[in-house]
C-alpha cells in the first residue's frame, strides 16, 4: 500500500501545466557569493530533490546574476526547478525595468520554474511595484507574478498569485505576540485565499525565527517569534489547507534561525556563525520529506508517506532565564533604525518555552523515551506522527524508541543544555537532531566562520566545536510520563 500511495503523487511536469500543489524553498543568494561554479550548488539541489521539494525561490538584490546562472545550471543537472524572487529591499519602485529584464534572461532556462507554461515569478515584499510595468519589461515573456504583496496594501487584480511570508504568530507588527495582541499564521492564510480567490496561494511555512545582530554591524536587530512545535503544527496545518503551493522559509538564512539546509554549504559569514555554530537544522528536512509527499497527494494523513521510521528532536541549549547581560553583543548601542533591535535577550523571548521538542514518524506504535539531564520522560507515540514536549534540563540529552520493552534505536545528542552563556551570548536557536543519528553537520571554517568573533566580548574560538561522539548519558533519578502536545497553537 505505501508504495502504490506514493506513485499516485503526479509528477513535477503534470503539477507545473496543472497549477497546482508544489514546494518551494526560499534560498539567499546573497550569502553564497563565494561559490566559483555551479557545482557548488549541486549539494543542495540534491538534498533539496531528495526530499519533495520541487523548486528554489532565488532571493536575489542586484548585481547577483552571476551565481543565479549557476544556481540555474545546478538545478537542471539535478533535476530541480529554480525561480527568482526578487529581494525589494533592493529593487525599489522605479527598478521595474531592470525586473523584468532579468526576468527575461533566465525565461528561456531548462531549469525555469513554468506554472499554466507560465515563466514563474515571485519577490520578498514589494508592494509599491508597478505590476504592468515590469511585464511590459519582460519583453513578451509571459509571467507568472505571485509576489510578497500584502492584502489590503497592493491591489492584487494584476497578479497570478500571491505569496505569504508571515509564516510566525506575530502582533501583526513583525514582532512576538505581546500585550494581548496575537494573530495567528491561520489567519493570515485566511486574508490571502480571501484576497486571491481562484488565484495561487504560496503558503509560508518555517520550522524558527530568532535574530541577534548587535552593534558590531549597521543592521542590528534582535528578536524572536514564538518557534516550539511550529514546523509540526503548521505541515499538520497545510495538510489540511492544500493550498495551491508552499514555500519553506528557509533553505539556508542562517542570520534568521530558520534554515532547514546544511551547515556545510559553501556560503559567506554575516556574523550570524555566532548562533548557527554547531547547531545544525537538517532534521527538519527529514520531518518534513513525509509531509511534502502527503501534501502532493492531497492526504490529510502522513502515515502511509513515512518509509523511513524515525525521531526528530530540537531544544535551545541554555534557559531562557540564563542572565548574559555582562558579556552579550547586544548589550551596547546599535543601529536601531529599522526598530528591530533591543539590548539584551531577543525581543519576544517570553514567548518560547524551555523544552525539548520530539516528533515520531512511525510504522507502528512505540514507546519514546527522553533522558533529558538525569530526567526520564517516557511518551506512547501510535502510528503516524505525533510530537510532544518536555521540560529540558541540564546535561545530556538521550532519545529512545522501544517496543515491547526493547530498545528499537537510540541516539544522544552530540550537544547539551548548559546554564553557561555560550561565547557570552543569548543564544536562541535550535539545536535539531535525530534518532537515528544523522550525519555530523557543522560550518566550514573560513568564509561561513569569517565574522564568528566580530563583536564578542569574551575569548571564543571560531571553530565548530561538536564532538566527534555524544556526551555520557546522565543516569535517570526521576521517570514523568508525557503526553501528546496539542496538535494547534492557540487561536
Amino acid at each position: 500500500m505505501e508504495s502504490s500511495v506514493i506513485q499516485n503523487v503526479t509528477s513535477l511536469e503534470t503539477r507545473q501545466s496543472g497549477n497546482t500543489k508544489l514546494v518551494f524553498a526560499h534560498f539567499m543568494i546573497g550569502i553564497t557569493g563565494n561559490r566559483g561554479s555551479s557545482s557548488d550548488y549541486d549539494n543542495d539541489m540534491t538534498r533539496a530533490k531528495a526530499i519533495g521539494i520541487d523548486a528554489f525561490a532565488l532571493n536575489i538584490a542586484t548585481g547577483q546574476e552571476t551565481q543565479v546562472q549557476f544556481a540555474y545550471d545546478s538545478a537542471a543537472a539535478k533535476g530541480l526547478k529554480t525561480f527568482i524572487s526578487f529581494d525589494c529591499n533592493f529593487y525599489q519602485p522605479g527598478s521595474e525595468g531592470t525586473i523584468g529584464s532579468t526576468i527575461s534572461r533566465f525565461a528561456s532556462h531548462p531549469a525555469q520554474l513554468r506554472v499554466n507554461n507560465k515563466v514563474f515569478v515571485s519577490t520578498f515584499i514589494g508592494d509599491n511595484l508597478n505590476v504592468n510595468a515590469i511585464r511590459a519589461a519582460a519583453s513578451g515573456v509571459d509571467i507568472y507574478f505571485a509576489p510578497n504583496f500584502h492584502p489590503g496594501q497592493s491591489d492584487f487584480g494584476p497578479l497570478d498569485g500571491a505569496l505569504n511570508w508571515m509564516g510566525w504568530q506575530s502582533n501583526g507588527n513583525n514582532k512576538a505576540p505581546g500585550n494581548g495582541v496575537l494573530v495567528t499564521v491561520q489567519a493570515g492564510d485566511q486574508s490571502y485565499r480571501s484576497a486571491l480567490g481562484s488565484k495561487g496561494y504560496i503558503a509560508p511555512l518555517s520550522p524558527w525565527f530568532s535574530t541577534h545582530f548587535g552593534g558590531e554591524v549597521s543592521y542590528s536587530k534582535n528578536w524572536v517569534f514564538p518557534s516550539d512545535l511550529l514546523l509540526y503544527r503548521r505541515w499538520l496545518d497545510i495538510l489540511k489547507l492544500q493550498p495551491t503551493f508552499v514555500e519553506i522559509v528557509t533553505w539556508n538564512d542562517y542570520g534568521e534561525s530558520h534554515y532547514i539546509g546544511p551547515l556545510s554549504a559553501p556560503h559567506t559569514d554575516d556574523g550570524a556563525s555566532k548562533w548557527v555554530n554547531d547547531m545544525p537544522h537538517t532534521g527538519w528536512s527529514d520531518l518534513s520529506k513525509p509531509f511534502i509527499a502527503a501534501y502532493k497527494a492531497g492526504s490529510t494523513s502522513v502515515q502511509s508517506f513515512i518509509t523511513d521510521e524515525k525521531l526528530i528532536y530540537w531544544y535551545r541549549i541554555t534557559p531562557k532565564s540564563l542572565n548574559c547581560d555582562a558579556t552579550d553583543t547586544t548589550m551596547g548601542p546599535g543601529n536601531n533604525a529599522s526598530g528591530d533591535f533591543f539590548n539584551g535577550r531577543p525581543n519576544g523571548f517570553d514567548t518560547m518555552t524551555d523544552d525539548v521538542f520530539v516528533v515520531s514518524l512511525l510504522k507502528s506504535p512505540g514507546t519514546v523515551t527522553v533522558n533529558s539531564g538525569g530526567t526520564l520522560y517516557t511518551f506512547n507515540a501510535p502510528a503516524g506522527s505525533s510530537a510532544f514536549a518536555v521540560p529540558f534540563k541540564v546535561g545530556s540529552q538521550r532519545f529512545a524508541l522501544s517496543r515491547n520493552n526493547n530498545e528499537v534505536m537510540s541516539a544522544t545528542s552530540l550537544k547539551v543544555v548548559q546554564n553557561t552563556c555560550p561565547c557570552g551570548l543569548y543564544n536562541f536557536n535550535a539545536y535539531v537532531g535525530t534518532v537515528p543519528a544523522g550525519e555530523r553537520d557543522v560550518l566550514t571554517t573560513g568564509a561561513s566562520l569569517a565574522a564568528f568573533q566580530n563583536g564578542l566580548k569574551v575569548a571564543c574560538d571560531p571553530s565548530p566545536s561538536l564532538p566527534a561522539t555524544p556526551p555520557a548519558t546522565t543516569a535517570a533519578t526521576t521517570t514523568i510520563a508525557a503526553t501528546a502536545a496539542p496538535t494547534s497553537p492557540p487561536v
